[in-house]
């Protein structure tokens, strides 16, 4: 049977922005991203060289050593990238824990995480080893610690042992989330709050003391449901599917049903993959992300392999609008 086109015409000719289809789908140009790829794509840089990776998120910064004693111009030149880029990567960088950690410290004062052990001889690094015997339990759209009052500013994570397929970590735009939404959406969730709690993630592994304990230290806690960075000025979504546990709104917290449905409607933002870059790890690579822009997922595809990693945290402000 001979077939024919019917039309000269390319199938997305015409149609403009996106389009919802089938099951809620978008698809189309994800358009409201150009501006923010155009911004990037300007920039110049004086210490090192810059290979983009998403089109709004992610770069390798290559030419500096981060074992060395850098200087503030340097130091500050990193930290201008990683509010561009939200998630900035290092390739071939042999470090001690105790350089590790040293970089870590020229960005803030370290966090210790009481849930996560940490590396034996330096107790700020907390370590990831997972194994055939330890599986990576990670693999959810998440930021970091969003139960504490002052959640991480910013974490540099470092690759001690990967497998050499699998384990990548993948980060998503929350800039680009909110800015995606539509203008109600966006209404609606400017004046709103959010419930996060350490419990689903961390409560199955404590006896009844211990959660007693842990939640007098760490009580439930409310944040923004868009937040504004207080670097750069612009809002972003701030809510993940692991932490953060209901709506409250000007009267108070909202029926549960009607809470989660928006909290996923929220949290599916993230899964878009245009707003996401992925990051292949190989031995001693590092990876700095912004914790307030950004989401990571940790992907659990290489059991019963061995990947480790440590992970250093930037205490961070409290989020607000």
């Amino acid at each position: 049977m001979n077939e024919t086109a019917v039309t000269t015409r390319q199938p997305g000719s015409g149609l403009g922005g996106q389009r919802v289809m089938a099951r809620n789908r978008a698809m189309g140009p994800v358009g409201h991203l150009a501006d923010e790829r155009a911004r990037l794509d300007a920039m110049q840089w004086r210490n090192f060289t810059v290979r983009r990776m998403g089109a709004t998120i992610g770069a390798e910064l290559h030419g500096v050593n981060l074992g060395e004693a850098l200087a503030d111009e340097v130091i500050e030149e990193i930290r201008h990238a990683l509010h561009a880029f939200k998630v900035v990567f290092f390739r071939d960088q042999p470090l001690t824990s105790e350089q590790h950690v040293a970089f870590a410290r020229r960005f803030g004062d370290l966090e210790i995480h009481p849930f996560i052990p940490g590396n034996s001889t330096v107790p700020e690094l907390v370590r990831f080893e997972k194994s055939a015997e330890t599986g990576g339990y990670e693999n959810t759209w998440h930021h970091d610690v969003t139960w504490r009052e002052c959640p991480s500013m910013g974490a540099i994570l470092r690759a001690v042992h990967v497998p050499a397929a699998g384990g990548d970590t993948l980060f998503s735009d929350m800039y680009a989330a909110y800015d995606g939404l539509d203008d109600d959406t966006k209404a609606l969730v400017d004046g709103l709050d959010a419930t996060n709690d350490f419990l689903r993630a961390f409560g199955g592994a404590l006896d009844e003391g211990q959660r007693q304990e842990m939640r007098e230290r760490y009580p439930v806690v409310t944040h923004p449901i868009v937040a504004r960075h207080p670097a750069t000025g612009r809002k972003h979504l701030y809510v993940n599917g692991i932490f953060t546990t209901g709506v409250v709104g000007p009267d108070g917290p909202w029926e549960a049903e009607r809470s989660e449905a928006l909290l996923q409607q929220l949290f599916a933002q993230a899964e878009v993959v245009e707003y996401q870059c992925r990051f292949h790890w190989e031995p001693d690579s590092i990876a700095f992300w912004d914790n307030r822009a950004v989401q990571h997922y940790a992907a659990s595809d290489y059991w019963p392999q061995v990947r480790i990693m440590e992970r250093a945290s930037i205490v961070g402000s409290r989020p607000s609008r």
